[in-house]
């Protein structure tokens, strides 16, 4: 056969931005809980089809910007957080992690004194795996919290226990399962640089990375509960001594 090769290839330059925000702490002001997730998704296909990415990241944003509301709230009332809380939602987490590796190697506030980053990476639905579970909405994958720290699981189970009561399903921390998922994450980057790190996710499903992930499928109050487990086990982690 005649064959005739030829290609072209473009590049282009986008700027897009982490976005950060920070509730000073009291007499541990200097050390730091991070609160992280994705809020770019994988965008559009021509001028119709939209990815929404209603689970894959904003079920994850939201949570951030439930999870500030409610911090500022407790500092109102007199009640702040005895360490600083940097709320961070980054871009370019489904192009490679970009936006927390940017940030891990030029860190706003010290890595050294980041205690934990808390990542909240789809948690608005039910996985594939649970729709036939009897805790379908009662669970979520918790993924990391053995890696770097002795302490974090068991204050994870504590926190669980006092508070939320959800079933904790740790199947993903193993470092041998085919999914990876502990390397395909924000807080993979935090965890590189040695920053003790939990994910939170609720695995995935038939509109996982599809057009059809959008809001009208998310399970609010299942999506609340687990925000509020996010929240006890940051509010533990920012004021134990």
């Amino acid at each position: 056969a005649q064959i005739d090769l030829s290609y072209a290839k473009s590049s282009s330059t986008t700027y897009v931005s982490n976005v950060l925000g920070l509730l000073e702490g009291t007499d541990k002001k200097d050390e730091y809980v991070v609160l992280s997730s994705h809020y770019d998704h994988v965008g559009k296909r021509g001028d119709s089809i939209i990815y929404y990415g209603a689970d894959d990241d904003g079920s994850g944003t939201t949570g951030i910007l439930e999870l500030a509301q409610a911090f500022a709230d407790a500092k109102k009332a007199g009640k702040g957080p005895r360490r600083s809380i940097l709320f961070i939602t980054v871009s370019g987490e489904e192009k490679g992690l970009w936006g927390s590796e940017y940030y891990a190697n030029n860190p706003v506030y010290p890595l050294d004194k980041t205690t934990v980053d808390l990542n909240i990476d789809m948690i608005g639905r039910i996985g594939t795996e649970y729709l036939k579970d009897k805790d379908s909405t009662n669970y979520v994958y918790i993924i990391g919290d053995d890696k770097l720290s002795s302490e974090l699981a068991p204050i994870t189970d504590q926190v669980n226990k006092t508070y939320v009561k959800m079933k904790l399903d740790r199947k993903y921390n193993d470092p041998n399962d085919p999914n990876r998922f502990y390397f395909r994450s924000d807080h993979y980057n935090f965890a590189e640089k040695g920053v003790p790190i939990i994910f939170y996710f609720n695995g995935t499903h038939a509109d996982y990375h599809r057009p059809t992930d959008t809001p009208d499928k998310i399970n609010y109050p299942m999506m609340a509960k687990r925000t509020q487990l996010v929240f006890y086990t940051a509010w533990e982690m920012a004021n134990r001594n």
